[in-house]
């Protein structure tokens, strides 16, 4: 059945997808020699993209780390984009084990946590596209994982799915922006000095009269005792990252205790 508000082609891709991340990914019968499967090809697109980068990926060069055909890839997995997808979710793996009965900030700053570290030993997610909301099986479990404690912090229904989706896109968002920055500076032939020319020549230039916010946040963060910190808890987080998420809770909390207030009813009751 198409989806509504969906071309064709459009609900085509999503079925391959759909068909590709749960059911092609076995490893296939045991044999003198382990026989190509969507699983493995995969595998073996995360380990060029991991030493590698994303560039050097291609279906020619799967098919010469495993010495099989580029055709025999091709019949695994059609395309290069179906192979992101596929390769974007075996690498996310299983998200971190969030019992229920602990803080809720806890955890989700774990939760936050583990997400980061994904994305920083596999940079290269970040840029495999997104046409369709995640449907694979890990990234799926993950969604599934955030949502528990957004759950018992009192969101329901479609106030927990929104607040995990902007979360989600914060921390991305976040990391895509970190590591943008560190490839940058690490182009640069004083690389540990690069931060401090940039902010060098921006005090330079911004004017007060002009940029007063810009002038403010400067001048606060160059007598700031507390820059580079780690975000405290039991899972630190980047500084860059740490102060969003931890005003992104106190906003959950805030809606959960008006909502309490309001006898449990939403917005609409305002």
């Amino acid at each position: 059945m198409a989806t509504s508000g969906k071309s064709p082609s459009e609900d085509t891709n999503l079925r391959r997808s759909l068909a590709l991340l749960w059911n092609g990914r076995s490893s296939g019968r045991r044999g003198p020699r382990p026989r190509l499967s969507v699983e493995r090809i995969a595998r073996a697109a995360i380990r060029i993209a991991d030493t590698e980068g994303l560039e050097a990926l291609s279906m020619q060069r799967i098919a010469a780390e495993l010495g099989f055909s580029t055709m025999a890839i091709y019949n695994h997995i059609p395309s290069k984009d179906l192979l992101l997808e596929v390769a974007a979710d075996v690498v996310a793996g299983e998200p971190p084990e969030l019992d229920g009965t602990g803080d809720f900030r806890d955890e989700v700053t774990r939760w936050v946590a583990a997400l980061w570290a994904v994305f920083q030993a596999h940079p290269w997610i970040l840029r495999v596209p997104l046409d369709h909301a995640p449907v694979g099986p890990n990234q799926l479990a993950w969604l599934d994982r955030l949502l528990r404690p957004m759950l018992a912090a009192g969101l329901v229904g479609e106030e927990a799915r929104v607040a995990a989706l902007h979360l989600i896109a914060v921390v991305r968002g976040t990391a895509q922006v970190s590591n943008d920055l560190t490839d940058a500076r690490a182009g640069e032939d004083e690389a540990m000095d690069g931060g401090a020319e940039v902010a060098r020549f921006l005090a330079e230039v911004i004017d007060p009269a002009a940029h007063p916010g810009l002038a403010a946040v400067f001048a606060a963060e160059a007598t700031s005792d507390h820059a580079g910190q780690k975000h405290p808890g039991k899972e630190p987080l980047p500084a860059e990252l740490g102060f969003g998420v931890d005003r992104f809770l106190d906003g959950i909390e805030a809606w959960g205790a008006a909502k309490s207030r309001r006898g449990g009813k939403g917005r609409e009751a305002d």
